[in-house]
């Protein structure tokens, strides 16, 4: 079993392992009092005044207790982030972390200027983590990704992954949790879905093109399909090889 989990560990790709390691070391961490929560919350006052700008990251770590909600999130991160890092992102590391980057900085834009806003910013004053909202806006992204995917929900019924998201979202409220998580984080993966993928094919521009730096960092390698022993290709027609 031990072996198994190690197994499974090595196997994931570099950024959902060190992600998850992380978030679970992070909130373990919490709950054994060997972390204050105190010194990881997102706080505008305390990152622009006094300079904590740990913050920024450390926000994104945390899971709050570790309940039923914290094995759900554990397992969306470790399944979705995953899925998206070796199929959708695969041999392109760089542009998957440049992924999470955009997210992590549109949720936190959306919060400070929410909390700015007459009649939102006691909403927006009370989301002080945003590690739901990553993992949920990595959901969406892998959903808009494989919509036709068809999906059971606790066994109870079937629907495609397209609406994936708003299963969960339905979900979340049902059980009395706050939607506000999951709705920034879908905010934030249509907005990095609309930027990456749709806009480029209507306009023939790239605006989340990936910095240099970033693809500096990690050496990609292309990704070549092998080609199976038992299928032939036919030759080309005898005319068309002799064409002058």
């Amino acid at each position: 079993m031990a072996q198994a989990v190690e197994d499974w560990y090595k196997q994931m790709p570099i950024i959902t392992r060190s992600y998850l390691t992380a978030a679970v070391v992070t909130t373990v961490g919490c709950s054994l009092e060997i972390i204050s929560p105190y010194n990881l919350y997102l706080n505008p006052t305390l990152v622009l005044k006094q300079y904590q700008f740990w913050r920024l990251v450390t926000n994104f770590l945390y899971f709050r207790n570790m309940d039923l909600d914290f094995l759900f999130h554990m397992f969306f991160l470790a399944r979705y982030c995953k899925l998206l890092e070796e199929n959708s992102f695969r041999g392109k590391t760089a542009d998957f972390l440049y992924m999470l980057l955009f997210g992590a900085t549109v949720l936190t834009g959306i919060v400070l200027i929410g909390g700015m806003i007459p009649y939102l910013s006691v909403s927006f004053s009370k989301i002080i983590f945003l590690s739901n909202s990553l993992t949920f806006m990595m959901v969406y992204v892998w959903s808009k990704q494989n919509p036709y995917i068809h999906m059971s929900f606790l066994g109870l019924f079937t629907f495609t992954a397209a609406y994936l998201p708003w299963v969960l979202l339905g979900f979340s409220v049902l059980v009395g949790a706050s939607p506000w998580g999951d709705l920034l984080g879908m905010i934030a993966g249509h907005a990095y879905y609309f930027l990456a993928f749709v806009y480029p094919r209507m306009t023939d521009r790239r605006p989340l093109k990936t910095p240099s730096f970033l693809k500096a960092l990690f050496a990609d390698e292309p990704v070549i399909v092998a080609r199976p022993e038992d299928v032939r290709f036919a030759h080309a027609p005898f005319d068309e090889i002799h064409q002058d």
